[in-house]
């Protein structure tokens, strides 16, 4: 099928192109950018006046919850919610049950992915057997089978000498690892972050020294190992400061952030409300506006929605016992356009952070619009004023914050493979 694009601004960090241009789409794949080539004759034109035609995005961080906990989401659910936010490729961390750390568990989520799905699913495979942080899969394996990277998901392999060896195994095989530096003891059993709020909360805190202590020994084990190496959501300013000092020392590491971090502070938590309640925790003014300039420099490379979609009650506890994270698939995209609106980032700087630079992470040919390669294109509307609503919602996970909010910016049509697998129904 052909399909031709036509009036809209083309926004692709990846060839620097910035401008207005038609997209003309064949078989799949990106014909050409720019002036329709002669005689080519679409089946299908997609007025686009107005609107601005980007790759489709490419979250690092997307739990799914199949398998294990169907009853909170599947993965037909969230790639459909997925796609609606314009993202064409996913990465789902190993933490689902059965772990996946076998080359069956990787080939039965993608299988599912691909038969049922609306976007690509990207598995991670389990850095350790069970993620119990004891003995090491077989990464090579893993890779062979599709996983994009290894990852313990948010358990801690405590013991030094083993994290060691799993670096060294991953990086004789160029395989990325994804580590979340946490450290437990630090983190114990808090909720919140240690400050002002924990204080007049009386919430078990967790203190910005989890965080730093765990981003210094993974860098440590990155210079020692040579592991290309990805730092999962960061939250504080410290360790922004860190792994800038360390990528101009030459490391292998890449740095991502969530998009709720960006925009939010622990203030925002007021009195005990659990929609706010994430891991990392949500910090300081200070470590929030660390993060928004570490994204602006280069340092952290990538936004990501870090989705985790719950069932309508599991927010309904007690602050200490409430589920925790933001079902966050369909605002990615418009919360990250609103810091490009408040003039804190640039248009292009924001796109290359949800499309070429999360690809380049876990190494697909994904998140460009490069004649040749694959049409995952994203069409939105910056300036369409819509209401985040429970209802419209195609994610079953109804835990966002945001719920209720006016949102700028919507997508209008996602395509992958340049086959559509959302539009946006017109009233």
């Amino acid at each position: 099928m052909k399909i031709l694009i036509t009036g809209g601004h083309v926004v692709d960090p990846a060839n620097e192109v910035d401008r207005k241009a038609d997209v003309g789409i064949a078989d799949g794949r990106i014909r050409f950018v720019g002036n329709a080539e002669p005689g080519f004759s679409p089946d299908r034109t997609i007025d686009a006046s107005g609107r601005w035609v980007l790759p489709g995005l490419v979250d690092l961080c997307a739990r799914l919850r199949e398998p294990g906990e169907e009853q909170k989401a599947t993965i037909a659910s969230e790639t459909a919610a997925a796609a609606a936010g314009g993202i064409t490729g996913l990465v789902c961390p190993p933490d689902t049950w059965p772990v996946v750390d076998t080359p069956a568990m990787a080939n039965m989520i993608r299988d599912r992915a691909e038969s049922g799905g609306f976007s690509r699913v990207h598995p991670l495979g389990a850095l350790t057997v069970g993620l119990a942080g004891e003995r090491l899969t077989d990464m090579a394996m893993l890779a062979d089978a599709g996983c994009v990277g290894v990852s313990n998901g948010l358990r801690a392999v405590e013991n030094t000498l083993i994290m060691r060896r799993a670096m060294q195994y991953a990086s004789t095989f160029d395989i990325p690892v994804f580590l979340s530096p946490q450290d437990p003891w630090l983190m114990g059993n808090g909720v919140v972050h240690e400050g002002e709020i924990s204080t007049r909360l009386g919430l078990p805190a967790i203190p910005e020294a989890a965080e730093t202590v765990g981003v210094a020994r993974d860098l440590a084990l990155i210079e020692t190992s040579g592991a290309r190496s990805h730092i999962s959501l960061l939250s504080c300013a410290r360790s922004v400061g860190m792994v800038r000092e360390a990528r101009e020392s030459g490391l292998p590491v890449s740095v991502s952030v969530a998009i709720h971090q960006l925009l939010l502070t622990e203030r925002n938590i007021g009195a005990f409300d659990t929609r706010y309640k994430v891991i990392p925790p949500l910090r300081t003014e200070t470590d929030r506006d660390a993060l928004v300039e570490g994204v602006l420099d280069g340092t952290i490379d990538v936004i990501c929605s870090d989705h985790q979609p719950h069932g309508a009650d599991a927010k309904l506890a007690p602050f200490g016992e409430a589920a925790t994270g933001i079902a966050g698939l369909e605002s990615l995209l418009p919360l990250t356009l609103s810091l490009v609106r408040s003039g804190v980032l640039p248009r292009s700087r924001a796109v290359a952070a949800l499309t070429a630079s999360p690809a380049r992470v876990i190494g697909i040919d994904a998140g460009h619009l490069t004649p040749g390669g694959r049409a995952d294109i994203c069409v939105v509307d910056p300036e369409h004023r819509w209401r985040f609503m429970p209802e419209t919602m195609k994610s079953r996970g109804r835990n966002s914050p945001f719920i209720g909010e006016e949102l700028v910016g919507r997508v209008e049509m996602t395509l992958a493979s340049g086959r559509p697998t959302f539009e946006l129904e017109t009233p």
